[in-house]
C-alpha cells in the first residue's frame, strides 16, 4: 500500500456500468414525488434510506421499481441525469456509457421519447459545461417478455441516433441471455453496441451464453467467471472487458464484504476488469467512492487504479480520439 498516495477522485475515469435510475437519491425522489403528485410509501428521506439493506438482487429491485414511480416526464429524467453527473464529476468522471431501463417507465405510460429526451438533455449539458462525454445504452428487463424487448429494439432501429447500444439487466437467475438472441441480433445488424449482465448471481454458463449467443462486446459484472478456469482463460485471451461493481456486489450479498472482493485477483489474473458504481444511490457510493473503498479494504495501489482506469477507457464506447484524450489525462494524473 506504500504507493497509494494520489488523490483517487482526481483520477480521470470512464464509467461503463451505471443505471441512471439507480442514481435516484432519496432527497430527489421526494422532490419529484411532490412535483408529480406521487405518494411514496415512506414518511421521510430517512425512512426511505433505512430500506437500503437488501437481502439479494430481488429485494433491491422491488425498492428500485417502487421509487422510479416518481419519474414522469422528460424534466424529471433530465434532473436525475444531471444530479448523477454532478456527483460523479466531483469524483473524476470524464466519460460514461449510461444505462437506462425503458420498460420500467413505458409500463407506467411514460413514453420512450420522454425518457430519452430528458436523459439526453442532461448528458448534453454535462458535455457543454463539464466536458463529460457519453453514450446511451437502452437495457431490456430480462424478467419481462421478450416480445417487449423486440418492440423496443425495433423502435430504436427505426430512429437512428435514439440510442447508441442495448443491454440486458434485472433479475438474472432463471432468465438466461439466450432468450434474447433475436433481440440482440437485430441490434447488432443495426450497428448498435451490445452488452449484457451475466455472471453476477448466475454462474459462468450465463457469461458463456452472453458471449456466444448474444455476441456482447462487454460483460456486465462477470465475477462468477472465476468458478470456471477455462472461461477465465478465454476472457483473458479475448481481452473481454468485465464491468465490475464492488459496492453493488457487497450490498446485494454476492460477496460477503469488500475485503473479500475478487476484483484485484481478477486484475492480477489478466482479466480486463473495470470499476463501476452500478446503482450508487442504493449501494453506498459513486465511482470514486468505489475506488477509495478498494484502497481502504484491499490496498488498491496507484498503479492498479491507473490500470483499472485505462481498462475502462479502452473498453468504453467513446470514439478513438476521445479515448486518446482520456489516456492523456490519466498520464498527467500518473505523472503528478
Amino acid at each position: 500500500m506504500a504507493d497509494a498516495r494520489k488523490d483517487l477522485d482526481a483520477l480521470p475515469k470512464a464509467e461503463l456500468h451505471l443505471h441512471v435510475e439507480g442514481t435516484l437519491e432519496p432527497e430527489l425522489a421526494f422532490e419529484l414525488a411532490e412535483r408529480n403528485g406521487v405518494d411514496l410509501p415512506y414518511a421521510s428521506v430517512e425512512e426511505l434510506r433505512r430500506q437500503y439493506d437488501f437481502e439479494d438482487l430481488s429485494s433491491f429491485l422491488e425498492l428500485y421499481y417502487a421509487t422510479t414511480a416518481v419519474l414522469r416526464g422528460s424534466a424529471d429524467f433530465e434532473a436525475l441525469t444531471s444530479a448523477y453527473l454532478d456527483r460523479a464529476a466531483a469524483q473524476g468522471l470524464r466519460h460514461v456509457d449510461l444505462f437506462f431501463d425503458p420498460q420500467a417507465h413505458t409500463v407506467r405510460g411514460v413514453p420512450l421519447t420522454a425518457v430519452v429526451e430528458g436523459v439526453r438533455a442532461g448528458l448534453d449539458a454535462a458535455r457543454e459545461e463539464r466536458g463529460i462525454t457519453s453514450t446511451l445504452i437502452m437495457c431490456f428487463l430480462r424478467d419481462r417478455p421478450v416480445a417487449e424487448a423486440l418492440e423496443l429494439v425495433d423502435a430504436a432501429v427505426a430512429q437512428p441516433g435514439l440510442v447508441d447500444g442495448v443491454g440486458l439487466d434485472s433479475a438474472e437467475v432463471g432468465h438466461p441471455p439466450g432468450l434474447f438472441e433475436e433481440v440482440f441480433a437485430r441490434a447488432r445488424a443495426a450497428g448498435l453496441h451490445v452488452v449484457a449482465h451475466a455472471g453476477e448471481e448466475a454462474g459462468p454458463e450465463y457469461v458463456r451464453e452472453a458471449l456466444d449467443v448474444l455476441g456482447v462486446e462487454r460483460v456486465d459484472h462477470g465475477i462468477q467467471c472465476l468458478r470456471d478456469p477455462a472461461l477465465v482463460e478465454r476472457l483473458v485471451r479475448e481481452r473481454m472487458p468485465l464491468t465490475v461493481c464492488p459496492f453493488s456486489n457487497v450490498r446485494l450479498r454476492v460477496v460477503g464484504e469488500l475485503a473479500d472482493h475478487p476484483v484485484l485477483r481478477m486484475l492480477e489474473a489478466g482479466l480486463v476488469v473495470t470499476v463501476n458504481s452500478d446503482d450508487p444511490a442504493y449501494f453506498g457510493g459513486y465511482v470514486g467512492d468505489n475506488f477509495r473503498g478498494l484502497r481502504e479494504a484491499l490496498g488498491l495501489t496507484d498503479a492498479q487504479a491507473e490500470t483499472l482506469a485505462r481498462h475502462a477507457v479502452d473498453a468504453s464506447f467513446a470514439g478513438p480520439g476521445r479515448r486518446r484524450e482520456l489516456h492523456a489525462e490519466i498520464n498527467a494524473w500518473a505523472a503528478g
